[in-house]
């Protein structure tokens, strides 16, 4: 990592997240047991400016740089995944909300005394009738990530002109994002699964909804109405950033866990305790190291594209593998981690109410996401090998 690309979190927004991990600990078991965040958490998110960091400074938000996304995301993760896994939903829906819709919109949606919150998934599983002024939106989709307690929800779909999808240069049809009031989507929830249970990931629906364009965006647009540099990037990075960063919130966590427990723990036949094992000792402090250093890895690629942005570069398909890649390599580190102690916590870990039984149920979820997923690795390297100019995925 070179010195001039060292970048540090604002303190302003890591202490605002320091200062309400007592309140997201306390409702994990609650957002376990309801499926999602309890209103105190939310609350809490809210008055912390959580879902504001990833906003624009126009419509009052922090446009946070990486290193201060990553720093408060692992925070939270740290505290709880779902309420970590919520703000890396929440936060860049809104954020992404903020710098792409139009001027009626934005208006509507930001700068009120009420702060709005968007969720929901940008998949492409819907489809909008183009008609004057807008879409006739139907579609279903699939764990829609904070959605519980989202007053506006997203859906991607592919607008439809005279019955048919508009085909683009790159070979792709047109894909948008809509943002639709919560009134007029019909949950179907769904969300019954083995770890996050605490973020109200619901299954939804809408049939027949119109949504004005300029409450719609492109999907892979780059070109932000408002905001900086950060949002002519795409939504990609952000979203590739948060989810390293609430994988190394959750592995955090895990480490912690059994450093403590470690010093306590002696397994059956064993004089000694698992802490004073040389093989757990060796373990530990690779797991550390190799947590720590996808950490810095991620802060130093990210930070470095967006430099590259603020001046005015051209972000291409070499830095966009750069920042799929390093984020895949941070989750894989950081199961690694929680895997380790996991395992090395004995029966510990399976009990209920077991914070790393929670990490080892949270990661193994949350991995798998197809953002983090082998194939990012895979195009990733063709592009370093200059066997691909282009890949959809990153």
């Amino acid at each position: 990592m070179s010195q001039d690309r060292i970048v540090s979190p604002d303190p302003r927004a890591l202490e605002r997240a320091r200062g309400i991990a007592s309140i997201v600990e306390a409702g994990a078991q609650q957002a376990q047991d309801e499926r999602t965040l309890p209103e105190k958490t939310v609350k809490a998110m809210k008055e912390a400016r959580v879902f504001r960091l990833f906003q624009p400074k126009v419509v009052g938000g922090d446009e946070a740089d990486f290193a201060t996304q990553v720093a408060v995301v692992e925070e939270l993760s740290r505290a709880d995944g779902s309420a970590g896994w919520n703000s890396i939903a929440n936060g860049p829906s809104s954020g992404f909300a903020a710098a792409y819709l139009s001027d009626e919109a934005a208006d509507t949606l930001f700068g009120g005394e009420h702060e709005n919150c968007f969720g929901g998934q940008f998949a492409p599983n819907g489809q909008g009738v183009a008609e004057d002024g807008g879409f006739r939106v139907t579609g279903s989709w699939n764990f829609g990530s904070g959605t519980g307690h989202a007053e506006y929800v997203m859906g991607g779909f592919i607008p439809l002109y005279d019955g048919q999808p508009k085909m683009l240069e790159n070979g792709l049809p047109e894909m948008r994002v809509a943002c639709i009031p919560r009134e007029q989507i019909t949950f179907t929830d769904g969300w019954f699964v083995m770890g996050l249970q605490g973020t109200g990931s619901y299954d939804y629906q809408c049939a027949d909804v119109f949504v004005p364009e300029g409450w719609t965006y492109p999907l892979f647009t780059k070109e932000p109405k408002r905001g900086g540099a950060l949002y002519s990037m795409g939504i990609y990075p952000v979203t590739a950033a948060g989810h390293a960063a609430w994988a190394l919130g959750v592995a955090r966590r895990a480490l912690d866990e059994i450093n403590a427990l470690s010093r306590e723990i002696t397994r059956m036949g064993m004089s000694s305790t698992v802490a004073e094992r040389p093989t757990f000792q060796k373990d530990y402090i690779r797991a550390e190291c190799r947590l720590r250093a996808a950490r810095l890895l991620i802060v130093d690629v990210y930070s470095e594209v967006l430099a590259k942005a603020e001046a005015g570069g051209e972000i291409g398909i070499r830095e966009r593998a750069d920042m799929r890649s390093a984020a895949t390599y941070a989750t894989e580190a950081a199961t690694d981690a929680v895997d380790f102690a996991h395992l090395a916590a004995g029966t510990r870990s399976i009990r209920a109410g077991s914070v790393l039984q929670r990490c080892f149920r949270d990661m193994h979820t949350g991995t798998q996401h197809a953002f983090i997923g082998e194939d990012t690795y895979l195009q990733s390297s063709e592009v370093f090998l200059g066997l691909r100019t282009d890949a959809t995925l990153i």
